[in-house]
Parts: C-alpha cells; sequence; structure tokens
C-alpha cells in the first residue's frame, strides 16, 4: 500500500514538473531553475523513503521467514506450515 502511494508521488511529481517548466511565452516569469531543484528534491525524498519502507519490509519478512523455518525444523510433516513458509519466501 504504501508503495502505491509512493508511486502516486512519483506521478503528481513528473505531472508537476511538466506543467510548471515554462514554455517559451513565460521564460521571464518564472526560475525554472528553482522550481527544478524544488522538485528534484521532492524527488530524492520520497526515493529516500520508498527504500526505507523496502528494506523495513525485507526485514520483516525476512524475520517471518527464519521464525517460518525454525518452527518447519520441529514440525517438518505439517503441510499448511510449509506452504506459509514458501509464501513468506516468495514474499522476500
Amino acid at each position: 500500500e504504501l508503495l502505491r502511494v509512493m508511486r502516486t508521488i512519483d506521478d503528481r511529481i513528473v505531472h508537476k514538473l511538466n506543467t510548471t517548466i515554462p514554455t517559451a511565452s513565460f521564460v521571464g516569469k518564472i526560475d525554472a531553475g528553482q522550481t527544478c531543484k524544488e522538485l528534484y528534491q521532492s524527488l530524492m525524498d520520497a526515493h529516500t523513503s520508498r527504500e526505507r519502507i523496502i528494506k523495513n519490509c525485507i526485514a520483516q519478512t525476512s524475520s517471518v521467514v527464519k521464525t517460518l523455518r525454525e518452527e518447519r525444523e520441529k514440525a517438518q510433516d505439517d503441510v499448511a506450515l510449509l506452504k506459509q513458509l514458501r509464501k513468506e519466501q516468495t514474499k522476500v
């Protein structure tokens, strides 16, 4: 869900970039350099946040996989546990 929100932010930044870069008739009225710097910073902030969220998700899922592996070693005949383990491994 968070990744979808982050992609939406990227789409909005691209849209804003496309609508704020001045055409030839408005070049003198808008500081394109400053606008681009602000948009660049917004994009970098969004990507940094996305990377942090992805790494957090990987860490949490890896922890679940580790726990499930330990449980699997104790109960090797549990098919439901094996399915759950495979599902979590696929996420990673």
